[in-house]
């Protein structure tokens, strides 16, 4: 089958949008109509050359649709269901899936993160017959994409699938991370560095553990407004305020008990671990470009007892979580439509890069493939 994809080619190009042909699904496989895809700041890592990804590769993670076929074995899906993706695929069976964990099974090192299907292949090829690769096993920037059956999640209700989009990468990512990775307590102060699509699904996750302050710090004024729409507190530009400075004056001098960093710079990951109080826990939500390191006081971590924690994928299980999310949602205790700023056509999407590199976007760009 032919279809139209974007297509990564080199960290000094835009990326391309060609005609490939994509292949049935093989076993324990599915082929998803992409109808919506997230523009994520993982895929910008990619282009911008922060991030190592063997070319030809569809970028794109973040990804909902319809089954269109499906491979053999498979017996949870059928077509025509609607279906969020996951970029951790898990197997089921390993001590991390069983336990709960199945964010950090090592199928998703085998496939995931080196762009591959469980055989190690791809089902795409390009015009001149390369091998394309599908970023994190997804590949979403495509009209048509084939992915694990465990990667594709069944989601129910009237859901637009630009929101189900999101709830495959970033939603999870934040919303997760304040609600099963370290969850606030009612009496906590919290931080969330960061108000892009991952840091404001933080502050929708928070704001559901009813803390006390809710400080969000950012470097835009129109994504500090949002959030406090969403349940801030109170903001920090951090381009006019020390934010260790600001943060000690919201809370008398004390500090906050949790603080998540959501930005993927490592200088906001120390800033966040400065601004904890005694006792305090914070959480590295955002993931740096490779090779960047941080720099702590380890007397002050035992001193105080400090925490510094990570968050894969929110500490997600999303063949549950992804479902749950959305049924909060269709309840209004998350405001995910808040989230998404513009929605832009699969041709446009090197200007939709082009406004995250530029810092001008308020709120996630949806990618919608009709």
């Amino acid at each position: 089958m032919q279809m139209k994809a974007a297509l990564f080619r080199d960290p000094s190009q835009p990326l391309t949008i060609e005609d490939v042909d994509i292949a049935a699904p093989g076993e324990q496989e599915v082929r998803v109509k992409i109808s919506a895809a997230g523009v994520c700041h993982s895929d910008f890592r990619v282009l911008a050359g922060e991030w190592s990804a063997t070319p030809p590769v569809v970028l794109g993670h973040e990804g909902a649709g319809v089954i269109e076929s499906i491979g053999s074995g498979v017996t949870n899906l059928a077509p025509g269901d609607h279906v969020a993706l996951s970029w951790t695929p898990s197997c089921g069976t390993c001590r991390y899936c069983v336990s709960g964990r199945p964010q950090l099974c090592q199928v998703a090192v085998s496939t995931a993160y080196r762009n591959v299907l469980p055989d190690g292949g791809t089902r795409i090829r390009s015009a001149a017959g390369e091998d394309v690769y599908s970023y994190l096993s997804v590949g979403s920037f495509a009209e048509y994409a084939v992915v694990p059956a465990y990667g594709a999640i069944k989601i129910t209700g009237d859901v637009d699938p630009g929101i189900a989009a999101l709830v495959g990468c970033a939603v999870t990512t934040g919303v997760g991370a304040a609600i099963n990775t370290h969850p606030a307590k009612p009496s906590d102060s919290v931080l969330v560095i960061g108000a892009g699509g991952v840091g404001l699904s933080v502050v929708m996750g928070a704001r559901l553990q009813s803390p006390g302050n809710l400080i969000v710090v950012d470097l835009a004024e129109d994504k500090l407004t949002l959030a406090e729409e969403l349940g801030a507190t109170h903001t920090v530009n951090a381009r006019e305020h020390d934010v260790l400075e600001a943060v000690l004056g919201i809370t008398n001098g004390r500090g906050v008990d949790v603080a998540y960093e959501a930005t993927g710079r490592a200088q906001a990951v120390e800033q966040a671990y400065e601004c904890l109080t005694p006792g305090g826990t914070a959480v590295v939500v955002g993931q740096v470009a490779s090779g960047e390191r941080i720099s702590i006081d380890p007397m002050r971590m035992s001193g105080r007892e400090l925490t510094l924690t990570g968050s894969n994928y929110g500490s997600a299980r999303p063949s549950i979580d992804f479902q749950r999310i959305l049924d909060m949602y269709a309840r209004q205790l998350l405001p995910l439509d808040r989230l998404i700023g513009d929605r832009v056509a699969l041709t446009d999407v090197n200007e939709a890069f082009a406004r995250m590199g530029a810092g001008t976007t308020s709120g996630r760009i949806v990618v919608d493939i009709p």
